[in-house]
């Protein structure tokens, strides 16, 4: 369970009048994180231009990998995200330890924490 992979996907919806800054600030994020996390295992955005909302789906390696990011590359966003932006939800898929769910739900995240139960992988 310690190296469980974590997958978390969720949204950001851009305040009116700032979409192309809520990208601009999520390209930061997915160079940075490519570029100074190896625990971040897959980065992918998508922006639904009709209700201004950015999805995002990172795959961790792990707890540790998912902690370096919030307390890195996440927490540095964090302020100008909000400037522009509205958080969640955040589904965080997999074995997360309780000091990082307390965490996030402290910054005001609307986040359900879910162990993975079954499923299988094709590669």
């Amino acid at each position: 369970m310690e190296n469980q992979k974590i997958t978390v996907v969720y949204k950001w919806t851009a305040k009116p009048g700032h979409s192309e800054a809520l990208k601009n600030i999520y390209s930061d994020v997915e160079q940075q994180m490519q570029a100074n996390e190896p625990g971040a295992l897959n980065v992918q955005c998508y922006f639904d231009e009709s209700s201004d909302t950015l999805i995002v789906y990172d795959l961790f390696e792990n707890a540790h990998a998912l902690g370096f990011h919030l307390s890195t590359t996440a927490g540095a966003h964090f302020p100008s995200l909000l400037e522009v932006a509205q958080p969640g939800p955040f589904l965080f898929c997999g074995n997360v330890p309780e000091e990082m769910q307390q965490a996030a739900r402290g910054m005001g995240l609307d986040a359900t924490f879910a162990p993975n139960i079954f499923g299988f992988s094709r590669n």
